[in-house]
This record gives C-alpha cells, sequence and structure tokens, in this order.
C-alpha cells in the first residue's frame, strides 16, 4: 500500500497527537448547532492534554467572533485558538510586502482588522496606489470591489487571497464561495493570486506553529480543502463523516485528498485506530475486511466504521494499481450520519 492510505494508533489519537487543527463548520457545528458529539468529545480531548486550534477558511469573521459562536455552543474557546484564513492572509502579506504599505481589501470587517493588525494601511481604492491586494470572502462584495482589484492589480499590485473555496456551505445549501469570487479578479487580470487558506499548506504550518507542538493532527470534513490541505502540509489528516463529504466520497478520493484517519465523530478521538493489513486479496481493519474483483467492492465483517476504513483502504488500492472501481455497485457500508 502507498503512503496516501490510511494509518493505525496503537492508542487514542488524543493521546498520540499533541495539537489538533480543528476545522469549524461540519466538524464541531452545522449551522446554528453544534455537533453533540463534538462538545463533549472535544472536552474529553483537551483533558486529555491535547491542545485545539481552530482553523477556519471563513475569513469574514473576526477570531472573538468565532470563540464566542464556540463557547456559546459549549466548546470553551479562547481567542488565541483561532485560526482564520484572514489571519493567515495577513501573515502571507508580511512574507511578501513591506510593513506600512497599503493594501487593498476587497472583503468583510475580519480581513480588514488581521490586515491592520499585521501592520498595513488599509485602503479602499486603486487610486491609492496600493502595494496589493488581497481578497476574502464577505457576502456584500460585488462588482464594484472586484473593478478596483482589477484596476489595482494593472497598476502593479500583488494580488493575494485567504482561500479559493470554490463553494461554502449554507443552511439553503451550496453557495459560490470565495474562490469563485477570487476567479472573477483573476479572469479580468490574468493573474493568478497566492492563497493562504486550505488547501494551501500555509494555514496549517502557521496555526501547529502557534503552540509549539510538535505532532500536529488536521481534523475536517471536505476532501478538497481540509483533507487536501493536510495532505500538502504532510500532516496527518482525520476525517469525520459529520459534514460536506460522507463515505462513499472517501472511497473514490484521489491520492491527494485522502485521510490519514476516518472516524464518524469526534468521539474518534478518544480510540486508538486499527492499522490496516492485508492477508491474500483483502484488507482487514479490526473486525472488518474488504476487496475489490473485477472491479467491484466486497466488504463485511466489523463495526460500520471499521468496513468504511477497510473499503477505502481497498478501493485506494485498487485505484493506485490502475484498475477502475465501479461506482454504481458501492455496497452500502452501514453507516450513515
Amino acid at each position: 500500500m502507498s503512503d496516501a492510505t490510511l494509518h493505525g494508533t496503537t492508542k487514542p489519537l488524543q493521546e498520540f497527537f499533541d495539537v489538533a487543527l480543528v476545522d469549524l463548520d461540519g466538524v464541531a457545528y452545522k449551522g446554528p448547532d453544534a455537533i453533540p458529539s463534538a462538545p463533549p468529545a472535544l472536552a474529553e480531548a483537551r483533558g486529555a492534554g491535547l491542545q485545539l486550534i481552530f482553523v477556519t477558511n471563513n475569513a469574514s469573521r473576526e477570531p472573538e467572533e468565532v470563540s464566542g459562536q464556540l463557547t456559546n455552543l459549549g466548546i470553551p474557546t479562547e481567542v488565541e485558538e483561532v485560526m482564520t484564513a484572514a489571519q493567515a492572509g495577513a501573515i502571507m502579506l508580511t512574507e511578501h510586502v513591506a510593513k506600512g504599505s497599503r493594501v487593498l481589501v476587497i472583503g468583510g470587517k475580519g480581513l480588514r482588522t488581521a490586515v491592520s493588525a499585521a501592520g498595513f494601511e488599509v485602503v479602499d481604492s486603486a487610486d491609492d496606489a496600493p502595494a496589493a491586494v488581497i481578497q476574502g470572502y464577505a457576502p456584500e462584495i460585488g462588482w464594484r470591489d472586484f473593478a478596483e482589484a482589477t484596476y489595482a492589480i494593472h497598476g502593479g499590485a500583488r494580488f493575494f487571497a485567504t482561500n479559493l473555496d470554490m463553494t461554502l456551505p449554507t443552511n439553503r445549501g451550496m453557495a459560490p464561495g470565495n474562490g469563485a469570487l477570487v476567479s472573477v479578479v483573476a479572469t479580468a487580470t490574468g493573474v493568478t493570486p497566492l492563497a493562504a487558506g486550505k488547501p494551501e499548506p500555509a494555514m496549517f504550518h502557521m496555526a501547529a506553529a502557534r503552540t509549539g507542538a510538535q505532532r500536529p493532527l488536521a481534523i475536517g470534513d471536505r476532501l478538497d480543502t481540509d483533507l487536501k490541505g493536510a495532505r500538502a502540509a504532510n500532516i496527518p489528516g482525520l476525517m469525520v463523516l459529520t459534514g460536506v463529504n460522507d463515505a462513499r466520497d472517501a472511497l473514490l478520493a484521489p491520492a491527494d485528498q485522502r485521510p490519514s484517519f476516518i472516524g464518524a465523530d469526534l468521539t474518534c478521538l478518544a480510540e486508538a485506530h486499527p492499522e490496516p493489513s492485508v492477508s491474500g486479496e483483502w484488507v482487514h481493519v479490526g473486525e472488518a475486511r474488504a476487496r475489490v474483483t473485477e472491479g467491484h467492492l466486497l466488504v463485511d465483517g466489523g463495526t460500520g466504521i471499521d468496513r468504511v476504513r477497510a473499503a477505502c483502504v481497498a478501493a485506494w488500492a485498487a485505484a493506485d494499481a490502475g484498475h477502475k472501481v465501479v461506482v454504481e455497485t458501492l455496497p452500502h457500508l452501514g453507516v450513515t450520519f
């Protein structure tokens, strides 16, 4: 099996790793409500010595808002335990633009605050001759903002983005994300921005460095941002099945989006994860086993989540060997959330 597969631990994840870089929507909460298992699971993890940093691609909100929301949902959180894409973007600016420079901010108050706090002068017009443009999501931005960014970039300003998520989950379904809005300016200018947020590795490295942790674990629900970012950062990723992507999505994940661990929800932090093993044509995880025969995935035994784990390892190995898994025949794995 390649390294782009599931791993195992001999002790609970919350004892094996020293900091968890936790995504928010789909992991800690869904919409306005906490995912029921999240508050007690995270409290237990803290009690076991696991540090927590909540890492979000949302660049429109202040860290104080995020920590307040989590605390109100029963997950007590300090401001220093929140890393937003706005903060990551501001840190990225300091690596490429001289402090004190003018920066045209296209985004919400969270991004404006972060850029200002990083030592830049926030401006609103290309006429102010900014050295850089940074774009983050805010529902109120529109054509005039895109036009100012375009004028500034054509005038020589460098282009940055907080993140490139093409979609944004809402209570009505998926909506255009910051990546979709950034593409308007990128198309108009022909310039691709440097991006700080997931799936770029920078924000994971920044968050881990904040704690001084040596063994970070990234936790998320989205393969194309959370888990792809973990792979890019060379940090083990835990996929929980409480958000956007489900077990079927995990089976079909390309190598650069595969998690290192899969759990039903955050309660899996308190568990050791069985190491996958191969015996003949079968992949074994706990009491579950799976194999791919002539493109068909066969799974039986064990618990629902171990069947998911075994199925993923078998499907990924088949895909890596150039064998197609027939999607229409994927079995029900006995896991619903």
